[in-house]
């Protein structure tokens, strides 16, 4: 028992080409089984982990503390799993109810092809800002624009892309967000003078991806796809379910109990609730059939082939490969975290932060590197911000600098990686792979470059003594 707390007390520190290994194994393992093999990526990350541990502990950290790290880990992703569940059920229910298909009905007639990308990203954007979730925005009105999407034959990487902007927008920027108060917490400056700061490298990411998926709108300007093909959907979907404006209802008030501060979990719940009452009153469903399709999801039979694959989802089954796989993923961060690793690799890289814009630049790519390790973006924030608060110190430059570059690339590169949770989570939404909508997903991609401009120019990149900061004591992290 002496000898367990002892190694338990005095763990030796892990040099950098030693805390790489776990990095690169999972690098290799990753790469050989989804790109060769094309496989998921829940054994590569239990290899990396087993690997992480056998590190940990040749270097001292016993049993107890390696476990103790992956339950940690896990802990942090506890609220997000439990969100993902709640809108698996949603889902399933929301089809039964006729409320998504209702919203495809009215999306098909209202939305042409041309304008459907911008509008996507506008609507989104709405949403996310209101809401400040953007699991929430893709939960709801994320599932009817892929399916919408989809009726007017526009590739699901496109749509996704779009949604993950929109949504990604609101984390970002609405003072609602966890995210959005996280991050100058961290950093040590108040949320608002973060969001103000914000606006200067999120406008042109925003505007560039509103142009491009402008562009990309022209290619769908056609008007032979709307002929018999969205006629068929529209009398597939007026054939099988009651349609009508009053089943976009539970829409309505899931995003207004988000936007009232409901909590999301119990906010969606509710969402999961009214959608299986609508089924029951609107379509004539039983209690019976509103627990199998919050259950198993829900299973179209219109006979009109695409129209039962744009319905057929949802289900609590149907995010379990999701949640193993960020079970799996946060045991890896969590005992790269524990032990250290984490941090070596962190302090490794200051030694490349020399100027201003080397500074950013580093700081973002920590971020990022974080989300990929860590595979959590709360993680992707804490861990960098901790790192380099005293770096941004030493340069005379103000908190909240820091905290944009750690909103401009923690935040918005989360979904963008397949294991981490935010990639897991819109995976198992929107039915689109991660690495399928990355290059669509365009503010996601041009706000960390525009964070990188700046620091090199040094515009926008306001000094210490600019303003008076105010302690980020005042803006304690959130649960999450």
């Amino acid at each position: 028992m002496k000898d367990k707390h002892r190694v338990f007390r005095d763990p030796r520190n892990i040099p950098l080409a030693v805390a790489l290994i776990p990095v690169v194994f999972l690098v290799a393992m990753l790469s050989v089984t989804i790109i060769v093999f094309k496989l998921d990526a829940h054994i590569p990350l239990i290899c990396a982990t087993a690997v992480a541990a056998v590190v940990a502990t040749a270097y001292g950290h016993s049993w107890y503390r390696i476990r103790e790290g992956m339950m940690l880990g896990i802990h942090l992703a506890m609220g997000a799993i439990l969100i993902l569940m709640v809108i698996g059920t949603m889902i399933g229910t929301w089809m039964l109810a006729g409320i998504v298909p209702s919203m495809i009905y009215y999306g098909l007639q209202l939305i042409s092809p041309s304008v459907f990308l911008v509008a996507t990203l506008l609507i989104c954007s709405i949403v996310s800002l209101g809401t400040g979730s953007s699991w929430s925005t893709a939960g709801t009105v994320g599932v009817a624009l892929i399916a919408v999407g989809k009726g007017l034959a526009i590739p699901a990487p496109m749509v996704a892309g779009a949604i993950i902007s929109g949504a990604y927008f609101g984390d970002k920027m609405s003072p609602l967000s966890d995210t959005t108060n996280l991050a100058p917490a961290v950093a040590g400056t108040d949320v608002f003078s973060h969001i103000r700061h914000m606006i200067y490298t999120t406008t042109p990411g925003y505007l560039i991806a509103l142009g491009l998926y402008a562009l990309l709108g022209t290619r769908f300007s056609g008007g032979e796809l709307q002929g018999g093909q969205i006629e068929r959907i529209l009398a597939a979907i007026d054939a099988g379910f009651f349609v009508h404006p009053v089943l976009l209802l539970p829409l309505v008030l899931v995003i207004a109990m988000v936007v009232l501060k409901i909590p999301p979990l119990p906010a969606l719940f509710g969402g999961t609730c009214l959608g299986g009452l609508f089924a029951i009153v609107f379509q004539h469903q039983s209690v019976a059939r509103v627990f199998a399709a919050a259950h198993s999801g829900y299973v179209a039979d219109t006979g009109v082939k695409m129209v039962d694959e744009l319905l057929s989802r949802g289900g609590l089954e149907s995010m379990m490969s999701t949640v193993a796989l960020i079970l799996c993923a946060l045991s890896f961060g969590g005992i790269m975290e524990k032990s250290g690793m984490l941090d070596t690799i962190a302090r490794a890289l200051l030694y490349f932060a020399r100027s201003t814009g080397s500074l950013v630049l580093t700081t973002i790519l920590s971020c990022i590197g974080m989300n990929a390790i860590a595979a959590d973006q709360y993680m992707a924030i804490v861990i960098p911000g901790r790192m380099f608060k005293k770096a941004f110190e030493a340069r005379k430059l103000h908190p909240k600098n820091l905290s944009r570059c750690l909103e401009d690339s923690a935040t918005l590169t989360s979904s963008l990686i397949p294991w981490n949770s935010g990639g897991a989570f819109m995976f198992a939404t929107l039915g689109v792979y991660p690495l399928h909508y990355l290059p669509f997903a365009f503010m996601n991609l041009a706000n960390p470059l525009v964070s990188i401009l700046y620091g090199y120019t040094g515009i926008t990149m306001t000094p210490a003594d600019a303003e008076e900061q105010e302690p980020g004591a005042e803006n304690p992290p959130p649960s999450h």
